[in-house]
């Protein structure tokens, strides 16, 4: 695998034009960027600042939420912005059930026909649609998509180069089947992107803020990296974490922190 990637999430209070130089001096090469922060940045003063710096964008976060009435003309400005940047990663976080509907299933099936009608503007921009599945505590207000099953069947119909799937060990590491998904993403060419995140328990109020830097929490992280290299995967390594305590921390510990624990887990 290619190496370390900040993903700007982990870092969410460390101003872009601060984080650049940052991972230069640390002699991070990858940066996962969101489209929010780069939008109040401004997309083309972004991608310039990322491009100047000499930084890979390893993905762009986050297109899907296909609940929302207006999730087509969204998604395609997303994955307009992808471009800007220079990243062939879009991730997409589902989004959850409609409204008050209780029917998972129409929602899942609802997602793989957006996925569809999103396939050729994402070949023509040669921008990769990538499908992150989310723990199953999400689904309803989140992300539909709960299993690496499922997201491999919403991909399958559709060419690899256009949508693949994301590995994200927060989400995935309860689930005892997904080692032999990890092998079919593999085989499939279907690995888009990976991500490190621990969990660490008790879980905060409200869930969403309860990741943990890695080796800080439950998840065999080598074993997640081990499989994922097995796969041929050869893109960058993202770590994504969302937790109040690491924002309210300078940026420049963080990634230390952040790289000393991918180190551990995958170098």
């Amino acid at each position: 695998m290619r190496g370390f990637s900040l993903n700007q999430a982990t870092t969410k209070r460390w101003p872009l034009d601060e984080l650049v130089p940052g991972c230069v001096a640390a002699g991070v090469t990858g940066v996962g960027l969101w489209r929010e922060e780069v939008a109040d940045y401004g997309t083309e003063k972004a991608a310039s600042l990322v491009r100047d710096a000499g930084l890979t964008v390893t993905s762009l976060c986050r297109g899907g939420f296909f609940h929302a009435a207006d999730w087509y003309d969204e998604n395609r400005r997303a994955i307009e912005q992808a471009v800007v940047l220079g990243t062939d990663t879009l991730v997409l976080v589902s989004g959850g059930l409609p409204g008050s509907s209780r029917d998972i299933d129409g929602a899942r099936r609802h997602v793989g026909d957006a996925i569809g009608a999103l396939v050729p503007d994402a070949l023509a921009a040669g921008v990769r649609l990538a499908i992150e599945p989310l723990h199953p505590m999400f689904a309803s207000d989140r992300c539909v998509v709960s299993t690496l099953d499922q997201a491999l069947q919403l991909a399958a119909p559709y060419p690899a180069e256009a949508v693949g799937v994301v590995i994200d060990t927060y989400h995935l590491w309860w689930d005892d089947t997904v080692w032999d998904g990890i092998a079919r993403a593999g085989r499939d060419g279907r690995v888009a992107a990976f991500q490190l995140a621990d969990w660490i328990t008790p879980l905060p109020e409200g869930v969403l803020l309860g990741r943990g830097l890695p080796g800080t929490g439950s998840v065999d992280m080598r074993r997640f990296a081990q499989a994922v290299r097995e796969t041929g995967y050869d893109g960058y390594v993202e770590v994504e974490v969302f937790h109040e305590e690491v924002w309210s921390r300078p940026g420049p510990d963080v990634l230390a922190e952040a790289i000393a624990g991918y180190e551990a887990a995958v170098a």
